[in-house]
C-alpha cells in the first residue's frame, strides 16, 4: 500500500482518487483555496459535489492550508489543478519535492516558456528547488477519461508519459485497477501535446452540434455528422502537424492522448457544449456566460497556441496553410468571428 497525495480538489483530481482508493492506496485529496465548498462537504458527508457521489473511504480530504501534514510521508503526489494554477502547484509542492516521491499529473495543457512552446510537467519542475530539479521528473496521465466516468469506475485506458522509466513503472503500479487500465510511454512531449490539442479540436467537432440546432434540427442519425467527422478528421491531422515541426511522434496523434481523447472529449463534457453555443452562433462572451464559470481549458488552449504560431513558424511549420483549423478556433473564441468551418483548406 502506498500514500498518495493529490493536490486538487475538483473534478479530475477528485475522481482519479477513487482508483487509488479501490486499489488499497491511503488517498489524502487536498483542495486548493477555490475548492473550500468541495473539502466541506468531503468532510461532512463524503460526498463531492461536483462528480455527484461519495468518494471511496479511503480517501480523506484536506484544506489548502493543511498541505504540509497531507504530504508528510506520502509515497507519490498527483497534481489536479487546472492548467493555469500549476505554477501555483509547483510552488506549494516545491518545499515537499523530494526525489524519492515521484510525481503524476493529469493536468491538460501548454504553455510558452523562455521562448519556447512547453508542456505543463516541465512548467511544474521548473518552480522545484534547483537542488532537486534535475532528479524529479513529472509523469503526466494523457487518454480517453471523463472525470463522472471514471468517478463511477468506467472501464478505460490511459496512457502514462515520464522520463524516468522507474518512476514511470512505480506510478503504473500504484495507478493501475481492474479498469483503470495504465500503459507507459517515454513520449513526453507527443503525448500532452494531444492531450491539450484535444480540448480546442473537440470544440470545433461540437460547431456542429450547435449549427444543426440553429437550423431548427433535432438529435438524429441524420444530422451533422459529415461535418463532425470532417472536422474530427483535420484535427487528427493538425495534431500530427504539430508535433512533427516539435519534434515529437506524431504516430501518437492515432493513439489514447490524440484520437482516444479527442473523441471521449467531443462526446462528453464541457468543451462541447462550449463548441455547441458558438456553433449557435452566440458570441464568444454570451457563450462563456452560459457555461456558468465552468472550468474552459480550450480557451486557455487556444491562447496559448495563438502566442505560440510564430515560434511555430520559424520551425518551418505554415500556420496559414497547415493548420486552417486551429486558425479558424483561435479566431472564433479568442476574436469573436462567426464559425464558418474553412473545409476548403482542409487536407
Amino acid at each position: 500500500m502506498a500514500t498518495v497525495t493529490v493536490l486538487g480538489a475538483g473534478m479530475m483530481g477528485s475522481a482519479l482518487c477513487v482508483p487509488l482508493a479501490d486499489a488499497g492506496h491511503d488517498v489524502r485529496l487536498v483542495g486548493t483555496h477555490l475548492d473550500e465548498a468541495i473539502v466541506a462537504s468531503l468532510r461532512k458527508s463524503g460526498v463531492h459535489p461536483g462528480l455527484g457521489l461519495a468518494l471511496p473511504d479511503g480517501v480523506r480530504a484536506f484544506y489548502h492550508r493543511e498541505l504540509e501534514a497531507a504530504v508528510t510521508g506520502a509515497d507519490v503526489i498527483g497534481i489536479g489543478v487546472s492548467s493555469p494554477g500549476v505554477r501555483w502547484a509547483g510552488d506549494q509542492i516545491a518545499p515537499h519535492a523530494d526525489p524519492g516521491c515521484p510525481i503524476v499529473m493529469i493536468t491538460k495543457g501548454l504553455a510558452v516558456q523562455d521562448g519556447t512552446l512547453t508542456v505543463l510537467p516541465e512548467v511544474l519542475r521548473a518552480r522545484l528547488p534547483p537542488a532537486v530539479r534535475d532528479q524529479i521528473h513529472p509523469a503526466a496521465v494523457g487518454g480517453p477519461c471523463i472525470a463522472g466516468e471514471l468517478a463511477r469506475r468506467v472501464p478505460t485506458c490511459v496512457v502514462l508519459a515520464g522520463r524516468d522509466e522507474t518512476a514511470l513503472d512505480r506510478l503504473a503500479s500504484v495507478m493501475t485497477t481492474g479498469y483503470y487500465h495504465v500503459r507507459t510511454s517515454a513520449q513526453v512531449v507527443a503525448v500532452e501535446v494531444c492531450a491539450a490539442l484535444k480540448n480546442a479540436f473537440a470544440m470545433g467537432v461540437a460547431f456542429a452540434w450547435g449549427i444543426h440546432e440553429r437550423q431548427g434540427g433535432e438529435a438524429s442519425s441524420i444530422a451533422m455528422h459529415n461535418h463532425e467527422a470532417a472536422v474530427f478528421a483535420q484535427a487528427v491531422v493538425e495534431m500530427q502537424r504539430v508535433l512533427s515541426v516539435l519534434g515529437a511522434d506524431s504516430s501518437c496523434a492515432a493513439g489514447l492522448a490524440g484520437v482516444g481523447d479527442l473523441y471521449v472529449t467531443c462526446n462528453a463534457g464541457r468543451t462541447g457544449r462550449l463548441g455547441r453555443l458558438l456553433g449557435m452562433g452566440l458570441g464568444r462572451d454570451e457563450a462563456v456566460r452560459r457555461m456558468q464559470g465552468a472550468t474552459l481549458e480550450a480557451l486557455d488552449i487556444l491562447g496559448t497556441m495563438r502566442e505560440a504560431l510564430p515560434l511555430l513558424e520559424r520551425r518551418g511549420l505554415s500556420t496559414s496553410n497547415d493548420l486552417p483549423l486551429l486558425q479558424h478556433l483561435i479566431a472564433v473564441a479568442l476574436d469573436g468571428v462567426q464559425v464558418k468551418v474553412p473545409f476548403e483548406k482542409f487536407a
